[in-house]
């Protein structure tokens, strides 16, 4: 149990002892400096401890936001500060000095900026937080505390700032009470998550049955998951149940989500004689691929220097228009609006026109970002971080045998991108030529691009695309290959081979936020790389026959899933792995 320790001369009327313990800490009081030292020292390492100044008034939310986050070692806000036991060490060197500088009475506000370190303080927005000198003070103070219902700010603050559309207007407005309605039972938010997976995996296994009744269940199950799925969200934000396994699964499982529900439809297309797994499979390495357009491109240039461009000035332009801000977040087609848009047809329609639209919104929405992100790339002068460039160097996800190159040809023979955009020309001109051999010549080039690409640092305006040029050809290599075998079960091997290497590189970009850095180095060589496992595949699927082809796809699928799940899982729950919770953004 957290403590926290009062400090200062207790206040008649005053509700703060309670409030503390509402939140679930164990309350001790202290006199003056020398006795909250003694208390603090006593609390064991291993716990939170919080000190607050004993006439503090304010919002329990706004004890709530500085004290309970377990996201911060040290948060404060006025009359109030918290350390983790990370931050304990720092608390109590700013209590020693505070105490050495003399006097009994203890400031809780100079202690904060007595701290050696940083210090996290929460958007209060019209919370009251405050210290007040006099009883008048006191007095306005409590009356600002009435006159802000902190119950509706809490549910408010539940919901992202930003947001779909869909989601804004058809999904929040209720979804922020069935969170409170959750957060009254006990319930935590990696349940909702779990709830919300399951629905889906129930969503799809409806799809799969290839009849009319499925598919509107699977559609009506579609939308209740996303419901969960905003749910789960709401209620971490609403009570600050953020945790490394939360950070894991919301990171993870609305891909594993949404690409299950695909291979449902494409077995229930399947049942009614309609063979759409190319289609299904086109789908996932499409939204995929968008998702690294996204991650590169906000990699590249979130910490960039003279990060400005007229691109940029003009889309913030636009933002100050209201309508213009629903119309470009819907163009994108994000989340809510595409399972909201997988749903409708479902229920109404074929798998097949399901993924016809699907591809071509994917397709649409894919080309209006990533052309806005490239002018704003060519027209801003910045500056790339060294962070930046290592974390497209990981997003990269080359292996040994590009590294080889590298070593090997570390004179560079192009720009990245140009050397990269080569690579992927040749191989994907030689995957179309019909001469059998010539996928496996083209893979052997791309290798040698791939290693040169990254021969020298990504710091040039466009190398942000690097990453995902190299998704693209990976991905593409396997569909491609698994449509031309002809063979039944060979593009559902397929699916899985994709699923499981999307799986490896959405974990590289969460533990690239979480600040943990790239998955081990023994597991992208054990992996073999983007550019090993490219060559693998055209060369088994030149030297196999086509049903051996099937199975060698099966068995690869298999391999890399239970090598990045083990390791991903050992990852996010162990104690080293960041405690965040990703707001995401609406894609």
């Amino acid at each position: 149990m957290p403590t926290a320790i009062v400090t200062g001369q207790p206040v008649p009327g005053s509700s703060l002892e309670s409030d503390l313990r509402a939140l679930g800490f164990e309350v001790r009081t202290a006199s003056d400096s020398a006795d909250t030292a003694a208390l603090l020292a006593a609390v064991p390492a291993d716990r939170r401890v919080a000190v607050v100044d004993a006439r503090f008034v304010g919002h329990v939310h706004a004890l709530r936001l500085g004290l309970t986050d377990p996201r911060f070692p040290l948060a404060a806000i006025p009359g109030a500060v918290t350390a983790q036991p990370a931050g304990r060490q720092a608390l109590s060197g700013a209590l020693a000095r505070e105490a050495a500088a003399g006097g009994t009475d203890l400031a809780v506000d100079g202690l904060v900026t007595a701290l050696d370190a940083d210090v996290h303080r929460p958007e209060l927005g019209s919370l009251v937080a405050a210290v007040p000198a006099d009883p008048q003070a006191r007095n306005e103070a409590r009356q600002a505390v009435s006159a802000v219902d902190d119950e509706a700010v809490r549910l408010k603050s539940a919901v992202k700032s930003r947001d779909g559309f869909f989601t804004t207007f058809f999904i929040s407005p209720y979804s922020r009470y069935l969170a409170r309605w959750c957060a009254r039972r006990g319930l935590t938010p990696n349940q909702v998550t779990t709830a919300s997976l399951l629905t889906a995996l129930i969503a799809a296994g409806c799809a799969a049955t290839g009849t009319r009744a499925g598919f509107v269940a699977a559609g009506v199950l579609l939308i209740a998951s996303f419901v969960l799925d905003c749910t789960d969200g709401q209620l971490a934000r609403y009570s600050l149940q953020y945790s490394t396994l939360g950070a894991w699964l919301d990171a993870t499982f609305d891909r594993a989500k949404e690409y299950a529900y695909y291979a449902g439809l494409a077995l229930g297309a399947a049942r009614g004689g309609d063979d759409v797994w190319a289609l299904a499979l086109g789908a996932m390495i499409l939204q995929t691929c968008r998702h690294v357009v996204d991650f590169s491109f906000n990699e590249a240039n979130h910490d960039a220097t003279a990060n400005t461009s007229p691109t940029a000035a003009l889309s913030d332009r636009l933002d100050s228009v209201g309508w213009t801000v629903w119309v470009r977040r819907m163009i994108v087609l994000p989340i809510g609006e595409r399972w909201a848009l997988i749903a409708v047809l479902t229920a109404v329609t074929t798998p097949r026109i399901t993924f016809y639209v699907l591809l071509v919104g994917c397709a649409l929405a894919a080309t209006y970002t990533t052309a806005g992100r490239v002018l704003r790339s060519l027209t801003r002068k910045a500056t790339r971080t060294d962070r930046a460039t290592k974390a497209l160097a990981d997003l990269a996800d080359n292996g040994p045998l590009a590294g080889f190159v590298s070593r090997a040809m570390p004179a560079p023979l192009g720009s990245p991108l140009l050397v990269t955009l080569a690579g992927v020309a040749v191989l994907t001109v030689s995957l179309f030529s019909g001469v059998t051999w010539a996928p496996v010549v083209g893979a052997v080039v791309y290798v040698l691009t791939s290693g040169q690409a990254l021969a020298r640092p990504l710091k040039g305006a466009l190398d942000w695309l690097v990453p995902p040029l190299f998704r693209a050809a990976e991905y593409g290599t396997v569909l491609v290959l698994a449509s031309k075998s002809g063979v039944n079960g060979t593009l559902p091997a397929a699916f899985g081979l994709v699923a499981a290497v999307a799986y490896h590189h959405y974990d590289t970009v969460y533990r690239i936020r979480g600040n943990a850095g790239a998955p081990p180095a023994w597991l992208v060589r054990a992996a073999g790389g983007q550019e090993g496992r490219t060559l693998l595949v055209t060369v088994v699927a030149a030297v196999l026959t086509a049903t051996q082809f099937k199975v060698a796809l099966t068995v690869l699928a298999v391999v890399v899933a239970g090598l990045v799940l083990v390791e991903s899982i050992r990852f996010w729950v162990s104690a080293g792995a960041p405690a965040v919770h990703d707001e995401g953004e609406p894609a």
